[in-house]
C-alpha cells in the first residue's frame, strides 16, 4: 500500500549553478546541505555535473555505485544513495564520462525520472550542476523549482553569472533567481554584486522577456582561510570550523533558503 504521507511530501528541488567554474559551487552546495540538515530537513545532494563530478571528492566519499550506473540501468536508485558527513544523503555521479558531454534523449528522460523518484523521499533536493550554459546544465536546471547562482566578485564571474541569469530568464521563463556571493573580500560585496547584476538584468533582460527578473541575495560568504583548510582536509566547513565567518555565513544562507 502506498504511504499517503509519502504522496503528500514533495521535496523542494534547488539547482545550484554558476556561470563559470572555480567559484566554489560544490563547496557551497555541500555546506548548505549540511546546514539545512542541521535545521531538521531531510536533504539529498545530487551531483548533476555529469562527466566532471567531484562532490564525492569534496566529501571524501568512495562510492561503488553512481548516477551513471542508475541511468545505464545497471543499478537501482537506492543502491547509489550514500550517507554523507553532515547528516545528508548524496547521489554521486561518475567522472570523466565523455558520453555525458552531450545530452541524449535517454539521459534526459532518465534524469527526470530520477529526480521525480527522489522528490517524495526528502524535504529538499539540491542539484549541484555543472558550470556554464551547456544543454546538460540548462536541462538539469529546468528540473528544479528554484535556482541558486553562485558567483564571486571577480569581473569574469559577474559577466558569466549575468549570462546564466539571462539564459534562464529567456529559455525557462524564470522570474526569480537566488544568489550566493562566495569569496567576498569586503563587507557589502554581496549586496554590491547583487545590485550590479540586478541593474544590468533590469536594463537588458526584463524588456526582452516582458517581465521583471528578481535577484535575491541569500548569502555573502567571506574569503576565509578556514575554507581552504577544510577543502584540503576534504571535510565540511560547517562541521570542522563552525565558528568561522564563512561557516556562519553559510548557515545564515541556509536559514534564508528555508524562510
Amino acid at each position: 500500500m502506498t504511504d499517503p504521507n509519502a504522496i503528500a511530501r514533495r521535496a523542494v528541488v534547488t539547482a545550484i549553478t554558476s556561470g563559470k567554474g572555480g567559484v566554489g559551487k560544490t563547496f557551497v552546495s555541500a555546506n548548505l546541505a549540511a546546514s539545512l540538515a542541521a535545521a531538521g530537513e531531510r536533504v539529498l545532494v545530487l551531483d548533476a555535473d555529469l562527466g566532471l563530478a567531484n562532490l564525492d571528492v569534496v566529501l571524501n566519499l568512495a562510492p561503488r555505485v553512481t548516477l551513471h550506473d542508475v541511468i545505464a540501468g545497471r543499478a537501482a536508485l537506492g543502491d547509489a544513495l550514500v550517507d554523507a558527513p553532515g547528516g545528508f544523503t548524496v547521489l554521486p555521479a561518475g567522472s570523466g564520462l565523455v558520453e555525458y558531454s552531450r545530452l541524449t534523449a535517454d539521459v534526459r528522460d532518465r534524469l527526470r525520472q530520477v529526480v521525480d523518484e527522489l522528490r517524495p523521499r526528502y524535504d529538499r533536493v539540491l542539484l549541484d550542476t555543472g558550470a556554464g550554459i551547456s544543454d546538460v546544465v540548462l536541462y538539469t536546471v529546468s528540473l528544479a523549482d528554484e535556482v541558486l547562482v553562485v558567483a564571486t566578485p571577480e569581473p569574469t564571474s559577474l559577466t558569466d553569472a549575468y549570462a546564466t541569469i539571462k539564459v534562464l530568464a529567456t529559455t525557462q521563463g524564470r522570474h526569480h533567481v537566488r544568489l550566493v556571493v562566495n569569496q567576498a573580500t569586503g563587507a557589502g560585496d554581496g549586496r554590491r554584486v547583487c545590485a550590479q547584476l540586478q541593474r544590468v538584468v533590469a536594463r537588458y533582460v526584463d524588456p526582452a522577456v516582458g517581465h521583471a527578473v528578481h535577484i535575491e541575495l541569500v548569502g555573502e560568504v567571506p574569503d576565509d582561510a578556514s575554507v581552504r583548510e577544510a577543502v584540503l582536509r576534504r571535510e565540511l566547513l560547517v562541521e570542522v570550523f563552525p565558528g568561522c565567518a564563512a561557516a556562519q555565513a553559510l548557515a545564515a544562507a541556509a536559514a534564508r533558503m528555508r524562510a
